[in-house]
């Protein structure tokens, strides 16, 4: 095979599944407006179409959180492995929103999945809410504050015991509070 077809076949193979992935999945029309917390704005962006306890403005998000942590929490991001000094705090506390301070994990939860990213395998109940992210060409889970909507970063079934779940959150959308 030549490499000019090998590169035809890949990007017809990546295509394809994108196409795939986007046909079976629902449309965003059909989602329900109050289960969709990833959903903040509407098509225009004009209007909320999710309501939390905490809503600001871009601009108001902007002058609270950093560069990073707006991208974050705020446009669905992810920061790069291994980065966060998060990854390997085990002292004893709480892990908060950076974006409203909102407690989702206790240290209790903590875990080291050699992911890059601080590991919990419960959150504090209540404290997050769950949509689902159909990029990347793949399904996944992910997680957001319940009180203000930021990203933290999605949940998997390959956690430890008792839950069996990882929650594989951004160092940056966390803020440990030492107890």
């Amino acid at each position: 095979m030549k490499k000019r077809d090998f590169l035809i076949a890949g990007t017809a193979l990546i295509g394809g599944t994108w196409l795939w992935q986007t046909w079976r999945s629902p449309s965003s029309n059909s989602i329900s407006k109050d289960s969709a917390i990833a959903l903040d704005l509407d098509i225009d962006s004009t209007k909320a179409t999710k309501k939390y306890s905490i809503m600001k403005t871009e601009d108001e998000w902007k002058q609270i959180l950093t560069p990073e942590q707006f991208r974050v929490l705020r446009k669905h991001g992810t920061e790069r492995a291994f980065t966060s000094p998060l990854d390997k705090e085990y002292s004893k506390g709480t892990y908060n929103c950076a974006g409203c301070d909102l407690p989702l994990f206790t240290s209790d939860t903590k875990f080291n999945s050699g992911t890059g990213w601080p590991s919990f395998f419960q959150p504090i109940e209540g404290a997050i809410a769950t949509t689902v992210d159909n990029s990347f060409f793949m399904k996944r889970v992910e997680v957001h504050c319940s009180r203000c909507g930021g990203h933290l970063g999605h949940v998997f079934n390959d956690g430890p015991k008792p839950t069996g779940q990882r929650y594989c959150m951004n160092g940056v959308s966390l803020k440990f509070i030492p107890s």
